[in-house]
């Protein structure tokens, strides 16, 4: 018997549920940034303590990449929402349970490898409840509902640290997951998602062949390591830009909303900015590869003068920069993801695509662990901003070097 199609409106509330789990998802990475002086107090870490904890949580959070994938297309939707926020929900709730420095990281541990669900998920669940016409509309508006919490976060945050401290405010994230997971259970009764069977039929035609094959193609380590080093800058900034704006601008937790939105605003725009020239240059005729090179190459070179905001002494002049600085990454980013699909052959598409994430969270575990040697050795953001600034030119002459030319995808 055939599934009843599920009606438009009530798939898109699924969808927007399941982006609302996304936003409490993503709130440990800011609430450890921006509450960093407070945790700091307590159990005595220096920044090179700091910067291993980022890196353990990103290295957790990299190997998951390369199973999330696999175990979503096995469970299927219904039991990979419940299974994914009930389990990085609990991650979330640990952190107010820790009493000692070994407790956070273990539950910093368990985050990282359960937030990665929520990416090949949400792209799961377009992929199921939308047709091909309105899955870009989706992905835009989920990513959307992301930015928008993403930038309410520095605000939010502080607050909730004041009344309830560091613990209180994980906590609440966890809760917050738990409750909109309840409401998803309830918009999705009698819903029957029949992509498990869509699954194991994609399977018994294609097969599921192992990660060895894309590892021996060039166009596999051309990808790869312009992602590694590309990441490594976001990453950075993810983890040490609420740290930055402390010792450069002076700020306080409770200043530090307006900088860090107007950051994430600028990556936002970025990718939306980028996507949309893109689309223009392909309509006017342009060829895939000179498309994504041309736009990665603006974008590297709007990354290149984040050396800059050492010298800046401005606060405003410096946001800006930085929101321009994160706005390059996405653009650049995003480019990457389109040679993917430009370069590689559908089969092999979703392979490639976790591998290089998996190298640019590798990328990130790097930087994360090298900051805070660094700056506990008194070394400043200099070298580290120095890195920023070639990271993109870097990648950008490694993947036209390496990559071979186009070819029909098989």
């Amino acid at each position: 018997m055939t599934p009843a199609p599920i009606s438009r409106s009530r798939a898109w509330l699924l969808f927007a549920l399941l982006c609302a789990a996304g936003i409490f998802n993503a709130m440990d990475r800011p609430i450890i940034a921006i509450l960093k002086p407070d945790m700091s107090a307590e159990f005595g870490w220096t920044d090179a303590d700091f910067g291993r904890l980022a890196a353990v949580t990103q290295f957790a959070a990299a190997l998951s990449f390369l199973f999330t994938g696999w175990l979503i297309d096995r469970l299927g939707v219904r039991r990979s929402m419940v299974a994914g926020v009930t389990a990085w929900s609990l991650a979330a709730v640990a952190h107010g349970w820790a009493m000692t420095g070994w407790q956070v990281v273990a539950a910093r541990i368990g985050l990282g490898a359960t937030e990665a669900v929520q990416t090949p998920l949400t792209i799961k669940t377009v992929a199921i409840l939308f047709g091909p016409k309105l899955r870009s509309l989706a992905i835009g508006a989920g990513t959307l509902i992301g930015a928008a919490g993403t930038i309410a976060l520095p605000f939010f945050i502080p607050l909730l640290a004041a009344t309830w401290g560091w613990r209180g405010a994980l906590i609440f994230a966890g809760a917050g997951g738990f409750l909109i997971l309840g409401l998803w259970w309830i918009a999705a009764r009698g819903i029957v998602f029949d992509d498990r069977a869509e699954a194991r039929s994609a399977e018994d035609t294609e097969g599921t062949a192992p990660y060895g094959p894309i590892l021996l193609e060039r166009r596999t380590w051309a990808i790869v390591v312009a992602k590694a080093l590309s990441d490594a800058t976001w990453w950075l900034l993810n983890f040490w830009l609420p740290d930055f704006y402390r010792r450069e601008l002076g700020l306080s937790t409770e200043q530090l909303g307006i900088p860090l939105a107007i950051a994430f605003l600028g990556s936002g725009l970025g990718a939306l900015l980028a996507g949309w020239v893109s689309d223009r240059l392909l309509a006017a005729g342009w060829p895939a590869q000179r498309v994504r090179r041309t736009v990665m190459l603006v974008c590297a070179l709007l990354v290149t003068p984040v050396p800059l905001v050492l010298h800046l002494g401005n606060f405003w002049a410096v946001t800006i920069m930085i929101g321009v600085v994160l706005a390059g990454h996405q653009g650049f980013s995003l480019s990457i993801f389109g040679t993917i699909t430009d370069m590689v052959p559908p089969a092999k598409v979703a392979r490639v695509t976790a591998f290089g994430a998996f190298c640019g969270n590798m990328g990130g575990v790097a930087i994360v662990w090298i900051t805070g040697l660094v700056l506990a050795a008194g070394g400043g953001y200099l070298p580290l901003f120095l890195f920023a600034a070639a990271s993109y030119l870097l990648g950008f002459a490694w993947i036209r070097t390496v990559m071979p030319k186009p070819t029909p995808k098989a």
